[in-house]
């Protein structure tokens, strides 16, 4: 059993720690995972002012990014990273139409899903997916900006992570929740700050597991989930 200290973040920058930094509130924290729309000036400082690593994805405001990224976090988005033998995996963006960068159809979140089968076959699987927007039907919203994205559902029905980790639902929202019990995976919206002590059990020994299979059982789970009349 292996045991992170995570400090969650998302949506918007806390005052708290931003303007009253308090070094002695985060000792112990083994690590920062931030799920988006968020200043890269405030990452940067978290990372630096924490003393942790800081893993991210980009959320639908994070356009900015592209020329400026966080100095000193590392992009979930671009490959998966493993701490304590703990695998971390993470997809980016929202749910919407617009030509804006992060913004994403079910189709694009799903093609970005696939390119990186490769790699979670690879890694056996993995143990925390941090993305920004929610998986469908799992604390996302009614509205089809804020609905989430049925590839992340199926990423989670096929490899049962201990974590997921979300944002884009802000708590000010009306009946949104903090936490979601789906299955085997705990669901956090990390919006705002939160300190959490993650107990995973990662595998001894990790194995890969099929490319070809993977593919496979991807595919046809979001082929059945997406086609016309499925449930979500």
């Amino acid at each position: 059993m292996v045991k992170l200290r995570v400090l969650a973040v998302a949506d918007t920058e806390s005052p708290f720690i931003w303007d009253y930094f308090d070094r002695s509130l985060f000792r112990g924290v083994d690590l920062i995972l931030s799920c988006g729309d968020l200043k890269p000036s405030y990452l940067s400082f978290l990372t630096t002012m924490v003393s942790a690593p800081l893993f991210y994805v980009h959320g639908n405001h994070d356009g900015k990014m592209i020329s400026n990224p966080p100095e000193g976090c590392i992009n979930l988005e671009e490959r998966m990273q493993v701490m304590k033998g703990v695998r971390f995996i993470g997809f980016g963006g929202c749910n919407s139409t617009s030509p804006k960068p992060f913004h994403y159809s079910d189709q694009e979140a799903a093609r970005q899903v696939t390119r990186r089968m490769q790699e979670i076959s690879f890694y056996g699987g993995f143990d925390v997916l941090v993305t920004h927007a929610p998986a469908r039907g799992l604390g996302d919203g009614e509205d089809s900006f804020h609905k989430g994205f049925q590839a992340y559902r199926v990423l989670l029905d096929l490899f049962r992570p201990a974590w997921h980790f979300h944002g884009h639902q802000h708590l000010t929202y009306a009946s949104r929740k903090r936490s979601i019990q789906y299955g085997e995976t705990q669901i956090y919206n990390a919006y705002g700050y939160s300190l959490l002590d993650l107990h995973i059990s990662p595998p001894i020994r990790r194995k890969r597991i099929s490319y070809i299979k993977t593919r496979y059982d991807w595919g046809r789970a979001y082929g059945k989930e997406s086609a016309p009349g499925s449930a979500v």
